[in-house]
C-alpha cells in the first residue's frame, strides 16, 4: 500500500498516507492524555512551568493564581513573565514558555500553527473610558466626533477599533499612542481623549476622572491559552496550571 505520492516537484500522501497520519495524530493525542491522567492519579504533578501574558491578564488572574497555587499544586512553580504577544509566540516556539496567553477580537482567530493548540480562556467585553466631566455618550455615533487614543498597532484594541470605524463610517481622530491599559487610562484621566479597553484593564482602582460606559456594539475581546501539542507536551503540571487558570477567570466577580 502505498503512502506517498511522488512527483517531480515533491512528494505528498496518498489517501491511505492521510488516514494512517490522522490516526497517529489521534493516538499521539490519546497517549498524552493517558500519561496525563497516570500521573494525576500517583500524584506526580510538579515541576516549572512558566507561563506568559500580558499586563491585564497577570493581574488579573496570574497574581491570584500564585498566591493559591500552595495549596492547589504544591509541586508546581509557577513563573510569570510579562511578554509582547509577538515575541511570546516565538519564546513558546523556542520552548522557553509553556504557556501563552493570547488575544483576538470578536473576528474568528486563525487556527493555531502546527504542534500547537489554542484553549478558550476568556470572553470579556470591550468597554469605552473617557474622562469622567464628559457627558456619557448614548451610542458609539455619539463618539465618531471624539479624540481617540490610538490603541498598540496589531492587538486586539486596534483591530477592535478599526472594526468599530468601518462599521460605522468614520476615521478616528487620534492624538496620542498607548501600549498598555494603564497608560491610556492615565491619559484619559488628563483629558487627553477617550479609550476602547477591555474589561480587565478596569478591574482595579480607577484614576480620578474616569468614567467607562458599556455601549451596544463593542464586541467582546477573546483571550486563548497557546500550549505546545507534542508526544511529550503538555506535561501534567503545565495543564493542571491552564485548567488552574481558567477556574480563576471563570470565577471573577463582575465590574
Amino acid at each position: 500500500m502505498r503512502v506517498l505520492d511522488r512527483q517531480p516537484t515533491g512528494a505528498t500522501l496518498t489517501p491511505a498516507g492521510r488516514l494512517l497520519a490522522e490516526a497517529g495524530e489521534r493516538i499521539e493525542s490519546e497517549m498524552g492524555e493517558t500519561r496525563r491522567a497516570l500521573a494525576a492519579l500517583e500524584g506526580d504533578i510538579s515541576g516549572v512551568v512558566v507561563v506568559g501574558a500580558f499586563q491585564t491578564a497577570i493581574r488579573a488572574v496570574l497574581v491570584p493564581l500564585l498566591a493559591e497555587l500552595n495549596e492547589t499544586l504544591p509541586g508546581v512553580e509557577l513563573v510569570v513573565h510579562e511578554v509582547a504577544e509577538e515575541h511570546g509566540r516565538r519564546a513558546l516556539r523556542r520552548g522557553e514558555l509553556d504557556l501563552l496567553v493570547i488575544e483576538h477580537d470578536l473576528s474568528a482567530p486563525t487556527a493555531a500553527p502546527q504542534g500547537t493548540r489554542d484553549v478558550p480562556f476568556l470572553d470579556e467585553p470591550w468597554l469605552i473610558a473617557l474622562p469622567a466631566s464628559d457627558p456619557a455618550p448614548a451610542s458609539l455615533l455619539d463618539l465618531a466626533g471624539a479624540t481617540w487614543l490610538a490603541p498598540d498597532p496589531g492587538g486586539a484594541a486596534d483591530r477592535a477599533l478599526t472594526r468599530l470605524a468601518t462599521e460605522l463610517s468614520f476615521t478616528p481622530r487620534t492624538a496620542h499612542r498607548y501600549l498598555d491599559f494603564d497608560v491610556a487610562l492615565a491619559m484619559v484621566a488628563s483629558g487627553l481623549g477617550v479609550a476602547l479597553v477591555p474589561q480587565l484593564a478596569l478591574r482595579r482602582q480607577l484614576p480620578e476622572n474616569v468614567q467607562w460606559v458599556s455601549l451596544p456594539g463593542l464586541g467582546n475581546r477573546h483571550l486563548f491559552i497557546r500550549h505546545r501539542a507534542t508526544r511529550t507536551e503538555p506535561r501534567a503540571a503545565t495543564t493542571a496550571v491552564l485548567e488552574q487558570m481558567i477556574h480563576v477567570a471563570a470565577n471573577l466577580e463582575p465590574l
